[in-house]
């Protein structure tokens, strides 16, 4: 008898993919109107992008009709699980991606990624505040219900023209981050070393600030002030930081996790350009060139080293563990 084909059981932290390539989308997109060059780089990326989210969505619900304790399974671990608020957060991106071409389909792809959004970051929310919780499962992937979500909430409703609403959404990623970073910050300086399979995921650090930075500009307008410069001046500090950590961070070989660097990347490059579209000739105009171009090629990399580990058959993670922390050597 043949054999029955078995969908590939994708984890639902793949649609940080989709961050990805939408954020640099954006860039580009930012880059041509600041600087005239090629749209279509910017549209290839929402293109890509637009694909990856639809391959997702298709094998993540094939995933819940076949494999369904595999995905209460994922909604039940203490860090896999937060990954499940991206697939409402790239949703909304799709909005952002369509926009141009359709508002009514972005209306459809906002209204749809919201209100998952929404009920996820409720649930999930509701949960760690019951408390009894493994310190060793606290990592950056508590950002991403309420925090990348409100965030991308705000940036979607100004792009359809509320961004009243949008301000709103601002407020609620904004005081989320902060409480969260305290959190996390303390839990890295007073608890074990993250284990190496969890080191990737200190790239959502970066996003808070630069997607926060990103979302503001996005809900305000005229000459940048100095709170989009304070979220850049963060932002910047963190990826230097992280550059400096990248050593340790790689003791955990490539995977797809190395995506989770990439939304924070690509929304510094985006926010510092529309800052000097908007008018900003310091610092941030001057270094704005060199970070699309560095971000850039960073995705670039990412991009290649996953089509390899696609083609040769290694992209799909093992089953996640309930995680552990080392000692530092």
């Amino acid at each position: 008898m043949p054999r029955q084909f078995k969908w590939p059981r994708v984890p639902a932290s793949f649609f940080g993919i989709v961050l990805g390539l939408v954020g640099l989308g954006n860039s580009w997109r930012a880059a041509h109107e600041l600087w005239g060059l090629p749209a279509v780089i910017g549209e290839v990326l929402m293109l890509a992008g637009a694909v990856v989210w639809f391959v997702l969505v298709v094998l993540y619900a094939a995933k819940w009709f076949e494999a369904k304790a595999d995905v209460i399974a994922e909604a039940r671990h203490p860090v896999q699980c937060c990954f499940i608020g991206l697939a409402g957060v790239s949703t909304m991106l799709m909005a952002l991606a369509a926009h141009p071409y359709s508002h009514a389909a972005a209306v459809i792809f906002f209204a749809v990624g919201c209100t998952f959004t929404l009920g996820f970051a409720l649930w999930r929310t509701g949960i760690l505040w019951q408390g009894d919780r493994d310190p060793a499962a606290t990592t950056p992937v508590l950002y991403l219900p309420t925090v990348a979500g409100s965030f991308v909430t705000a940036m979607a409703l100004s792009a359809l023209g509320h961004a009243d609403w949008g301000r709103l959404a601002f407020g609620a990623g904004f005081f989320s981050w902060l409480a969260i970073e305290s959190v996390l910050v303390h839990r890295l300086y007073t608890s074990p070393a993250l284990a190496p399979a969890l080191r990737p995921t200190l790239g959502i650090q970066l996003a808070p600030p630069t997607v926060g930075a990103a979302a503001y500009l996005s809900v305000t307008s005229g000459p940048p002030d100095m709170m989009a410069d304070c979220l850049i001046g963060y932002g910047l500090f963190q990826a230097v930081l992280l550059a400096r950590l990248l050593p340790w961070i790689r003791e955990q070989s490539f995977s797809a996790a190395y995506w989770a660097f990439t939304f924070g990347l690509t929304a510094l490059a985006t926010a510092m350009l529309r800052m000097t579209q908007r008018g900003d000739t310091g610092p941030v105009a001057t270094l704005a060139p060199a970070v699309l171009t560095i971000v850039t090629a960073i995705l670039a990399v990412i991009v290649t080293r996953t089509l390899w580990l696609l083609v040769s058959g290694r992209i799909l993670p093992a089953a996640p563990a309930t995680p552990t922390a080392v000692r530092p050597s």
